[in-house]
């Protein structure tokens, strides 16, 4: 099969597994825009979906306990990532299907697989629950009543946007722009000349400070930050709907209410390699990755390190913090003594706002990934935009369910989630490598740096993975 593709590049469809599902038309690589600006977006989103509890809470904690002596991990955390979404994008960019599509080819529920882990992983509504609470700390309410309606908020905007995607994309623009806003505002008020003194102890006195943090802690720090879990494969969804390369051709997900939805097959294109079309993949390849790190890692990681020195000039060497939510009603309390109270009131409003937006984007692409397996592999016929609405609002009940059944967070829930992530991580590395090894066109292919990186991807969440799955089993059984 492969030799055939690389002798006829009339026939690229031949290195297409089809047992499963049909093989991809052929069609040439659509000319990429000239004004590309408009089609930046997906890193953003990526950005903004990813800036949460790792951002906000995690690193900002790390530093409150030893100081910046580990933000170095957010960018190599961060470098991995985008690698690994790189890999995800080159098969979408290639076919206009999604990398969960590819694996599915290789083996029909690999797609079931990993929406079910997605789907486990964000059962407990953490985001919601989060968000809520920052809001009591500033106006005050009831955190459990405050969350539900966020569930209903999230529901309502992913169902009845007409095009789920910009609707997303813009809220996670504008979350992007009120932390940017936040950092502003913190480095004229709050972060001092002792915090900025320290900055260069990032690159000078890097750290592993595991005992005083432990392994784990640190590991799922390096390990997730920006990203992590179903949110990386949901990069392919993301650039189709923008329209990169051959997800030009796939129609977008709409609101069943408000939009009008197009017929999608279970299979995608892919473009015989001629000049012409190389030409054009070369233009695209340069475009998703220069997208890519402008967006994705430099916002995460600007994010990351400034949320941390704003967390090192307010309550570095505190004692008796916990890592979670509370944290952040030490850190504003800290903020309002040092630059008056209104400012703690808008750093909880900002995160509270933030972590609405994450909540969004956990919603939505949980329930994304789960339709694009349920349409591609099971229900060939069904509406995509109908089996993703249903998915959101079941998502939404069952946190809904959870939050009025006055559950603080389930050690089951919340031993599922901490190694889901991971052990996805581990598995769609190496799937990644196989798809496009195997199907793309033979100049366009992984090799090289790339293949060498996600060779440490799949070493870094193996280990990753069996060190929160052995720490997560001896907590739940007591052990």
């Amino acid at each position: 099969m492969a030799d055939r593709n690389d002798a006829s590049p009339v026939s690229p469809e031949a290195a297409f597994p089809d047992k499963y599902i049909p093989r991809p038309q052929v069609r040439d690589l659509p000319e990429p825009p000239r004004d590309q600006w408009r089609l930046i977006g997906p890193g953003i989103v990526a950005a903004g979906v990813g800036l949460a509890s790792g951002e906000f809470i995690l690193f900002p904690y790390i530093t409150s306990q030893v100081g910046l002596t580990f933000v170095w991990a957010a960018l190599l955390g961060l470098v991995t990532q985008y690698f690994l979404n790189m890999e995800i994008e080159r098969y979408t960019l290639a076919t206009g299907e999604t990398a969960v599509t590819g694996f599915s080819r290789l083996w029909k529920h690999w797609g079931l697989v990993f929406a079910i882990m997605a789907y486990f992983a964000n059962l407990w509504p953490a985001w919601a629950t989060s968000s809520a609470t920052l809001i009591t700390y500033a106006i005050g309410g009831d955190k459990s009543l405050i969350a539900v309606g966020i569930l209903v908020l999230v529901a309502l905007i992913l169902t009845l946007a007409p095009a789920v995607y910009t609707a997303l994309e813009r809220a996670e623009m504008l979350k992007v722009a009120a932390i940017v806003l936040l950092i502003v505002i913190g480095c004229l008020f709050v972060i001092g000349a002792e915090s900025w003194q320290a900055l260069p102890t990032v690159v000078t006195e890097p750290g592993f400070p595991a005992a005083e943090l432990g392994f784990a802690v640190l590991m799922g720090a390096l390990a997730f930050a920006g990203a992590g879990g179903g949110q990386n494969l949901v990069q392919s969804n993301w650039i189709r709907d923008k329209g990169f390369g051959m997800g030009h051709y796939v129609p977008k997900i709409v609101s069943p209410l408000t939009g009008q939805s197009e017929a999608r097959g279970q299979a995608g294109f892919i473009f015989p390699a001629t000049d012409e079309n190389l030409g054009r993949w070369k233009a695209w390849w340069r475009f998703a990755n220069k997208e890519q790190l402008m967006t994705f890692v430099a916002i995460t990681f600007l994010s990351i390190m400034f949320m941390s020195l704003l967390a090192y000039g307010t309550v570095f060497g505190h004692p008796g913090l916990e890592n979670d939510v509370s944290f952040l009603r030490i850190e504003g309390e800290k903020m309002s003594e040092m630059a008056g109270g209104w400012f703690g009131y808008f750093f909880w409003v900002v995160g509270a706002f933030s972590l609405f937006a994450a909540a969004l984007g956990i919603v939505d692409y949980t329930s994304r990934l789960a339709a694009d397996v349920l349409k591609t592999s099971y229900f060939p016929d069904s509406s995509e935009s109908k089996i993703y609405a249903i998915l959101v609002w079941g998502l939404c009940v069952i946190g809904i369910v959870v939050i009025l059944a006055g559950m603080d967070q389930p050690l089951v829930l919340a031993t599922i989630s901490a190694c889901t992530g991971g052990v996805m991580m581990f598995i769609y590395s190496g799937l990644l490598i196989a798809i496009n090894r195997k199907m793309l066109p033979a100049r366009i292919r992984i090799s090289g740096v790339r293949l060498g990186a996600l060779t440490w991807s799949i070493i870094l969440f193996g280990v990753l993975a069996v060190l929160t799955v052995h720490q997560q089993i001896g907590e739940l059984f007591g052990g």
